[in-house]
């Protein structure tokens, strides 16, 4: 059998979520109602991790960590010099 992803703590706390959204009672950051589920189910499985369940890493975690080391090695080796150049108009004079 498979270890399980999220803890029975966090299960019901999306279930409870998740009811409030079947009703329209869920909102997000206290103004709007939700009405998309993808939403929902983000909100509750935030709350899961703000209440310290044991939850399934957030999809593309760990790709973000390794772009965010790779783009920062790239920056720290090919840092050049950039020399501003002075513009000069010409002023055309009517006569």
């Amino acid at each position: 059998m498979a270890p399980r992803k999220t803890s029975r703590k966090a299960q019901k706390k999306v279930g409870k979520v998740m009811h409030e959204y079947k009703h329209g009672q869920l909102k997000s950051g206290g103004r709007k109602k939700v009405k998309n589920r993808k939403q929902a189910i983000a909100i509750a499985l935030s709350e899961a991790r703000r209440s310290g369940a044991k939850v399934a890493p957030k999809k593309g975690a760990k790709k973000s960590a390794s772009k965010k080391k790779a783009s920062s090695r790239k920056q720290s080796s090919s840092k050049k010099s950039t020399s501003k150049r002075k513009s000069t108009k010409k002023s055309s004079r009517k006569s």
